[in-house]
């Protein structure tokens, strides 16, 4: 008879648990997972999901406008804000009832409580105080929002998590950060009419993406309304009757209805008993692991954001599916973090793949690079100045292509596609003799002939 209770109890219900549990259970493996909130984790209930329903309200006003350069005659439209929330709601519960029948379906036991970890094979759960012995733990439980900086007043602010359950738009907004979360909420409220102020103590927006990418964006943003406060930070907020009075590092004050936090997230391993256990942690929290995501404890593994490799939720998905074929599906692998194709749901919306111009510059001596910037057509009857922003870079010795990025309409889907070709290994000479799909913006993609660089 075994020792143990489970196979596998997983901590978490998000992406990279919820898939680990199920692909586990799949393999004959006895598996349980907590999750303290509801089922889905950041993705569905506070992130990527809710996210980008938002981001498809937000764009309908500019193509109620563009409308009218192709002879339709829309009314002066109105927008509702608690029916967005409340439709936004009703899909999140969906979803979530979705994750939860899956894995029952699956024959994963789900314990809705906190679970810790006591050590290397016992996990309790506080709920009922029941201690359950694991042969394998797996710790999925994503990451949490930080306000920072901790400056006076930090308490009136708001985070991402809050944004999705706001009682009424506000009319004006600052937005603290300038990474994919406040890149992203700064050009939904815009969208919705709100006036958006945002501030990143960078010179530009989005650290890490290629540059061009970065400065087309800004200029986009600039052209939508949005005022950015680039190269400084927030001092203070205060509350002053109804409003907000936000004071900057270079002495600016501005009154707003809301300001929201985005300045970054932190693994979620607080209070977990990863320490007592003796499970390594970085300096800021993140879980230590290996290639095949074990941690150095041997029965002990983690996935995700937790462990702050890349914090991606298709990342995660496939670190719990490596993870569960690999202990217990008897079919060892591992995830590789190298090309790894992703969106910025901005708008105008960013994809991209593979290394930016610098990076690239800096571990290739031979770079060529070709880039094209135009309207696209659909905004020559309409009339916006929105630009399209395309770029390959390429390996000048081998011709291999090493990456690719792309700002405008459908940037995130033309970048999955994409994805798969930079995956592959594909040449620039591969994109060249591919035919070209005409009239649309991704055909640049393979008609770019001339470096421009």
């Amino acid at each position: 008879m075994s020792d143990f209770d489970v196979d596998l109890f997983v901590i978490g219900g998000g992406s990279g648990g919820v898939r680990a549990a199920r692909i586990a259970a799949g393999h004959g493996a006895r598996v349980m997972l907590a999750e303290e909130d509801r089922m889905g984790g950041t993705c569905v209930i506070r992130g990527c999901v809710p996210k980008k329903l938002l981001v498809y309200a937000s764009r309908f006003a500019a193509d109620f406008e563009d409308a009218a350069g192709y002879g339709w005659s829309v009314p002066k439209a109105a927008f509702d804000w608690p029916t967005l929330i409340k439709n936004k709601d009703a899909e999140i519960a969906r979803l979530e009832g979705i994750y939860r029948t899956n894995l029952t379906r699956a024959g994963v036991e789900i314990v809705d409580s906190r679970a810790v970890i006591e050590d290397a094979h016992t996990v309790r759960v506080l709920k009922t105080g029941a201690r359950i012995r694991a042969r394998v733990i797996l710790v999925a439980t994503g990451g949490r929002v930080v306000k920072v900086p901790a400056v006076p007043g930090i308490e009136h602010a708001i985070t991402s998590n809050e944004a999705f359950h706001l009682e009424r738009l506000p009319e004006r907004i600052a937005v603290v950060g300038g990474g994919y979360i406040a890149v992203e909420f700064a050009g939904i409220f815009a969208g919705l009419g709100v006036e958006t102020t945002q501030i990143h103590r960078g010179e530009k927006l989005l650290r890490g993406f290629d540059e061009d990418l970065r400065d087309a964006l800004g200029e986009a943003y600039a052209r939508r309304g949005i005022r950015l406060c680039l190269e400084c930070g927030l001092t203070s907020i205060e509350k002053v009757g109804g409003e907000l009075l936000i004071t900057l590092t270079d002495g600016r004050e501005l009154r707003v209805d809301q300001v929201m936090i985005a300045t970054g997230r932190m693994p979620n391993t607080e209070r977990l008993g990863l320490e007592e256990a003796g499970v390594a942690l970085a300096s800021n929290g993140a879980i230590v692991v290996d290639a095949m995501s074990r941690t150095n404890v041997p029965s002990i593994y983690a996935v995700g954001d937790v462990t702050d490799r890349v914090n991606l939720t298709p990342v995660a998905i496939r670190e719990g599916h490596a993870f569960a074929d690999t202990v217990f599906g008897n079919s060892p692998g591992s995830v590789d973090h190298n090309v790894i194709p992703t969106a910025v749901f901005s708008t105008p919306e960013i994809g991209t793949v593979g290394l930016g111009e610098a990076d690239a510059r800096q571990r290739y001596g031979n770079v060529r690079i070709f880039r094209s910037s135009f309207r696209a057509m659909k905004a020559t009857l309409s009339g916006r100045e929105d630009r399209v922003l395309m770029k390959i870079v390429v390996d000048g010795d081998t011709d291999r292509v090493l990456g690719v990025h792309i700002l405008g309409d459908g940037a995130g889907e033309m970048i999955q596609l994409v994805g798969i070709a930079v995956t592959m290994g594909a040449t620039k000479a591969d994109f060249d003799r591919t035919m070209a799909v005409h009239p649309t913006a991704a055909e640049e993609l393979v008609t770019m002939r001339t470096p421009v660089a």
